[in-house]
């Protein structure tokens, strides 16, 4: 990199979506842009762009510069004189007049005035006419193009066949938790939504309360208890291997515990409560709720304060213990123990994102 520029504050889009930006005009970063030896090219240049403002840039572009910046080098010639040039022809005496066959210049020509000259055409007075569309005179211009009439106004609008911008000539296309809106267009602008989340942030039926890959994905939990007193089991005790830990791990956990226990007594228990729980939000259904591993259930007691509505009680995992107890935490003190399967204790539901 010989030259790096940033540009503060952030140019707007015109209504097409369409950014101008005049290279060498920003804040430099690396080198300054007069410093830049063109002559040790080729040069290449390279965009980065945020769409949201900040610094983590997404959409970048690098294109090769061809001839016409080069022209700048072309001022290295600005200072150079005669005597350091190469490649000199060698006078005899370094004077013009010593070179064989040299021309002999006619006096009248010499202090570069238009009377001094000898033949001067005669001018009738009455023929000189300045006039662009004079049809006489000796300055007539021939040959002069026709213009159409519709471009006389200098106005856009009275140009015919004008292109017609359907926003085939900018492509933005969408990309993981990138969401992107509209036609390009005057009447349909791009609107890119990047999909970013955190901690305390409302969002798909509840409050995020963890959050991984730069807040793309993360854990949500509902806004309040499933139930304040609800048996882990359907009333059998069976070794159902709902073991699993971790993030994620409370989804297949849940189906475990319900394929296992199925409806056994026809009882509500803490599977099925967050299994048959939905949400709806704008008009969409959040219907992918589980009960959440001793992991994740850890998760949200550590952020039991941004999400909110948790009583000072116990709250069940989905990760079983043995076959007749499962991990549980207390929200009052946080620890995490195993209790039986009968007792009944709070449920709060989460989902992914």
């Amino acid at each position: 990199v010989v030259y790096q520029e940033i540009y503060n504050p952030d140019p707007q889009t015109n209504a097409n979506g369409l950014v101008s930006i005049e290279i060498g005009s920003g804040i430099p970063i690396i080198g300054t842009f007069a410093g830049i030896n063109w002559s040790a090219g080729p040069y290449f240049i390279k965009t980065e762009t945020d769409p949201t403002g900040s610094t983590t840039y997404t959409i970048t572009g690098t294109s090769q510069l061809l001839s016409v910046p080069y022209a700048l080098h072309a001022q290295a010639a600005d200072s150079a004189n005669y005597d350091k040039l190469i490649n000199k022809p060698n006078l005899f005496d370094g004077q013009y007049s010593s070179l064989t066959g040299a021309p002999t210049l006619a006096t009248i020509a010499t202090t570069g005035s238009y009377t001094d000259l000898s033949n001067k055409p005669t001018i009738p007075a009455a023929q000189v006419n300045s006039d662009w569309n004079s049809s006489s005179g000796v300055s007539q211009v021939l040959n002069k193009p026709t213009l159409a009439s519709v471009a006389t106004s200098g106005s856009y609008t009275d140009l015919t066949n004008k292109p017609t911008t359907d926003g085939s000539e900018t492509e933005i296309k969408a990309g993981t938790n990138v969401i992107v809106t509209g036609a390009g267009t005057v009447a349909s602008p791009y609107i890119i939504n990047d999909s970013v989340h955190k901690i305390g942030d409302s969002y798909g039926g509840g409050i995020v309360f963890y959050v991984y890959d730069n807040g793309r994905h993360g854990l949500i939990a509902a806004t309040t208890d499933q139930s304040t007193g609800m048996r882990w089991f359907g009333g059998s005790y069976t070794d159902t291997r709902a073991k699993a830990d971790g993030i994620g791990a409370g989804k297949s956990n849940t189906a475990i515990v319900i394929a296992n226990q199925g409806s056994v007594d026809g009882n509500a228990f803490a599977a099925t409560v967050c299994n048959e729980y939905s949400d709806t939000v704008g008009g969409v259904v959040y219907g992918d709720w589980y009960l959440p591993s001793k992991y994740e259930l850890n998760l949200l007691y550590l952020q039991k304060g941004v999400v909110g509505g948790f009583a000072n009680s116990a709250y069940w995992s989905s990760t079983e213990c043995i076959t007749t107890s499962v991990y549980d935490q207390y929200f009052d003190i946080g620890n995490q123990a195993n209790e039986g399967k009968y007792q009944t204790y709070h449920v709060r539901a989460i989902r992914e994102f």
